[in-house]
Order: structure tokens, then sequence, then C-alpha cells
């Protein structure tokens, strides 16, 4: 079966910062236990202006940050504080509930900074679903590399290509990087039932799917497909076992039934302590959206 093409839906977020996003789609839903594709970038923001995503609470999932330019300050209801800079991993599992926020640190703000990186949303195994919350970072050094021919991957998280990530998944999945050069063939790992691929920068073929700069090519059972480079190309490659069951995405909440979702969402509405306040951003909170 040929793999599919995804196009995704572009949203300006004002002062020129772009999202891009891939997952959901029609065509694919979830790839793996990934039901949340994100691009941000590439945006340029001028001095004393940046990114603020104001503290909101998350559930039933793991909420992963890659940067390839900038830095973001991550903050959340479990105390942590850190800065995440290209190469580094920002894993956080929400599970029950969590709740963070992001923002440009005070240099880069003050100097102004680009941004450009992926965000993805792992849904969380059912048995896992409401574990508590966890806050992992990873600095750059602690993942681990892979050279091929004609390039070098980063096994962001997950199993892939004979390595395995220190972050801690709770279902088969892998997340890695890849750099490669023209002519550049990669097999998707076979220990996989699903797998995507999204060209960052370049293009790429994909099973029998052409893939330009921006696009994403999904593929489910049979043969892993192979990827190939047509030209110098950074590539996101990403995918695992077929999630156990359906998922309701609901804002920022993702779960297996209506009922999680509901009292969710009841909790951020009523300020519950199920959802707790963000130590060193606890005066600014989003709204629930009201539909």
């Amino acid at each position: 079966m040929s793999p599919d093409l995804i196009d995704g839906k572009q949203r300006d977020l004002g002062d020129g910062f772009v999202v891009r996003r891939m997952l959901p789609h029609l065509k694919a839903r979830h790839v793996g236990p990934f039901v949340f594709f994100d691009q941000m970038g590439p945006a340029a923001f001028g001095e004393d202006t940046g990114m603020d995503v104001r503290p909101h609470p998350h559930i039933g999932l793991a909420t992963v940050t890659w940067l390839f330019d900038g830095a973001i300050r991550h903050r959340d209801s479990l105390g942590s504080h850190v800065d995440i800079h290209p190469g580094d991993v920002n894993w956080m599992t929400a599970g029950r509930g969590i709740v963070h926020s992001e923002r440009t640190p005070p240099v880069e703000r003050h100097h102004g900074q680009k941004l450009h990186g992926i965000q993805v949303w792992v849904a969380l195994p059912k048995t896992h679903e409401t574990i508590e919350p966890e806050f992992h970072h990873h600095p750059a050094s602690e993942l681990p590399r892979v050279d091929v021919d004609g390039g070098q991957l980063v096994v962001i998280a997950g199993d892939a290509f004979g390595v395995t990530s220190p972050v801690r998944v709770f279902a088969p999945m892998f997340f890695v990087e890849a750099r490669l050069k023209r002519g550049s063939r990669l097999t998707m790992p076979a220990h996989h039932a699903e797998w995507g691929a999204y060209v960052v920068e370049g293009a790429a073929r994909f099973g029998d799917l052409d893939l330009s700069a921006l696009d994403m090519g999904v593929a489910h059972d049979g043969e892993p497909p192979v990827l190939e480079a047509r030209e110098d190309a950074l590539v996101m490659l990403f995918g695992g076992a077929p999630l156990d069951g359906e998922r309701h995405l609901w804002w920022n909440f993702v779960a297996s039934s209506k009922e999680l979702i509901e009292a969710a969402k009841a909790d951020w509405a009523a300020s519950a302590e199920r959802f707790p306040v963000v130590p060193g951003d606890e005066h600014e909170r989003i709204p629930l959206p009201p539909h």
C-alpha cells in the first residue's frame, strides 16, 4: 500500500509566528502513538518580543519539544523550570493532569531570536493515561546518534536504527531527526508497524511518494517504506505500534473516554486543585475555550 500524503494547515499566531499543523488529519488521526504534530516557525522575533504560551493544562499525553533554532523556557506545576535549546529534549508526561507554560527566556527576549522547531503529542496507553505527571529534560549529549551512509540520525525518543533513547516512553515508538545528503537511503524500522516522515527542509521520496519541504508521508502495515533524500534534507521520522484504541482530542486534552475529557474541562473551568498553579508563572492562565 502506498503511503498517504499529508498536507498541513498553516496558522498565523501573530507577529509573524506561524504554526503548521500536520496531525491530526483526515487521512491519519494518529501514527503509532503520535496524535498531534506541529511545526513552529521558522520565525524571527524582534527585540523585547517573543513567544508567550500562558499556563494551560494537559491530560492523557506526553508533549515533546524539539528545536532547530531558538530557546524556550518551560515551567510546570511540578516545579520544573528549564530552558530548552536545539538538540535537547523536553518530555512532559501529563498523565492525570499537569499545567505548563512556554515562553521566550529573558536574554533571548531582550536581544531578539529566531525560533524553529517541532512539537508533538504522544498519547499514553490506557494503562498509563492517568498516572502521576512527570517532566524530564535530556541535554543533547545524552541522545544517541547513528551515522548512516550520507547522513546522521538523532534518536530523540523510543528505539530505531539499532539504538534506544534514554527518554522514558510507555509504548513502542520512535522519534528521529535525520539529516541526509542527496541520494542517502534509509529503510524505516521493521519492528514498528506504522511510520511517518515529515520533510522540514529539502525533498525526499518515501516509498513511492515524493515529498517536498513541509510535506508528510504516513504508512501503515506492509513492508517498511524506504526514505531517499532527493536533495540534501532534514526529515523527522516517527511512528510505532498502533494505538490501543481511538483517542478523543479536545483542546489540550487527550483521553480514551469522553468522561475523562469532561472531567478535565470542569476542573480547569473551576480552577480545581487537580490543576495547580505553575510556580513562577502564577498570574496568568489560558481560559477554557467556549466550545
